[in-house]
């Protein structure tokens, strides 16, 4: 017998509900929708179902679905109504994604990619404060800090930014053109070397620390692959690195010798650095990272070197965190990277616009009060009450037709959600009144957190959000 579903809603809501629902075939459930008594979805709570639904009510059903923006607890409402009562997703245009990832969600848990996160500046930082960005680096994600060496800088505290980080809990690595900065790297307990050669691969006879592998001369993988069988000899561990170059300086070669590095040695441990992409290529780092962890998935590699130094990759460790486990989800699923995530979608959304002209311009007309409502579509920004309905793509197209009434709080208000509506239809992202923009994993929490202060204090001071349909 087939599951039966009631989905609760709003009166604006409803027909919109009903014609999503119509349009998914071959569903693997009954259902009946039941319109709650009020005007905004949005606006359901957990105390507001309790008093207008009875246990008896919804004997017949498996399963309760109410609005995403539905608030409180629903546990308890869950218990008092005898049936599970669940958030839906927050766009009634979503249900065919939510049903469809509902039978199995992607588990981000897990990954098989460590993330070597490299402080470039660390000479020129006091102890303190390479700790206080190895903190950061491992809140993003990162699994070993790698100190950077400059060349021709001394690094007086090479030893004691080690034994910090030891004693914080760190894996470390150091990374250095010199033999002498990696022999007391090496000495202080660094857990990795970067990087040693067939030239130098004798220091790690010296030292306990495993040695990152590089090519000799620039481009060989002949030079690497000796390096790994001198270290092979001496019954050392090492990870090869050969090297991925910038674009116009031979990336296409570079990606070919870890594909035949790969090829030729299927179990060998291999590290990437994407920071010759990320950092050298004038185009948002979230691609660039999702496109490089898909070829670090496809050829096994366990391990990367990343950086943050150019401004415009100020994000690029946590997108490499978050990189890793959507590309591990993917491949353990045999599917593609889609539906998994969106937190490395920053300037795009793949569902933009949930309402087309037609649905919003039937919204407006079942609108009986004065609030001003903004949606976005394809076509541009629509603006809509009790009095009409207009749409443009400039907010300040709309200015001479609002009837403010000398309110300065209400005129701020609608100025500041247009100017996000305009943002979300220039760059195709999805806006939902009252609500940030979302911008994947390009806001720290912190940030989110303060954002979301923000809004309620927004709310608090003007008292001139509108509850949206």
């Amino acid at each position: 017998m087939a599951e039966k579903i009631l989905f609760l809603t709003g009166k604006l809501a409803k027909t919109s509900l009903h014609k999503v629902l119509n349009s998914m075939t071959d569903l693997p459930f009954e259902y009946s929708v039941h319109q709650l008594g009020l005007t905004v979805a949005a606006l359901m709570t957990d105390k507001m179902i309790a008093r207008r639904m009875k246990p008896e009510d919804v004997t017949a059903y498996d399963q309760i679905i109410v609005p995403g923006r539905c608030r409180g607890d629903l546990e308890s409402l869950s218990q008092q109504l005898g049936v599970p009562v669940i958030r839906g997703p927050e766009e009634v245009k979503d249900l065919p994604l939510f049903f469809g990832r509902e039978r199995k969600q992607p588990d981000l848990s897990r990954y098989d990619v460590n993330i070597f996160a490299e402080i470039v500046d660390a000479p020129e930082r006091d102890v303190e404060s390479i700790i206080e960005r190895a903190r950061y680096y491992r809140d993003c994600g990162a699994n070993v800090i790698d100190i950077g060496c400059l060349p021709e800088e001394k690094f007086p505290h090479l030893e004691d930014a080690i034994v910090a980080l030891h004693e914080e809990g760190f894996k470390v690595s150091v990374d250095s053109l010199y033999v002498d900065d990696l022999r007391r790297a090496g000495k202080a307990g660094a857990d990795y070397l970067l990087s040693l050669t067939e030239k130098t691969y004798h220091l790690a006879e010296e030292v306990d620390s495993v040695p990152i592998l590089v090519p000799a001369e620039m481009g060989s993988l002949a030079s690497l692959e000796r390096a790994m069988e001198l270290m092979d000899k001496i019954n050392r561990p090492w990870i090869a690195d050969p090297i991925l170059d910038p674009i116009h300086f031979g990336l296409t070669d570079s990606i070919v010798r870890y594909h035949e590095l790969r090829r030729k040695y299927p179990d060998a441990p291999m590290m990437m650095g994407v920071g010759n992409l990320t950092e050298l290529t004038d185009a948002d780092t979230s691609g660039v990272n999702a496109l490089l962890f898909g070829i670090i998935s496809e050829l096994n590699i366990h391990n990367v070197l990343a950086t943050e130094v150019s401004p415009h990759a100020r994000n690029a460790i946590e997108e490499a965190n978050v990189a890793r486990r959507m590309m591990f989800s993917a491949r353990e699923d045999s599917s593609l990277p889609r539906d998994i995530t969106s937190d490395l979608l920053i300037t795009h959304d793949r569902r933009p616009f949930p309402d087309d002209a037609e649905d919003i311009a039937e919204l407006a007309s079942n609108i009986k009060d004065p609030n001003y409502r903004i949606k976005v579509a394809e076509q541009g920004i629509y603006m809509f009450n009790r009095d009409g309905l207009m749409q443009d793509v400039d907010p300040f197209a709309f200015y001479p037709q609002l009837d403010l009434k000398d309110d300065t709080g209400h005129a701020f208000y609608l100025g500041a959600e247009l100017a996000r509506a305009q943002i979300a239809w220039q760059l195709g992202k999805r806006y939902t009144q009252d609500e940030e923009l979302e911008w994947g994993c390009a806001l720290s929490k912190e940030e989110t957190d303060l954002n979301e202060q923000k809004e309620e204090g927004t709310t608090m001071t003007t008292g001139k959000k509108c509850g949206t349909a």
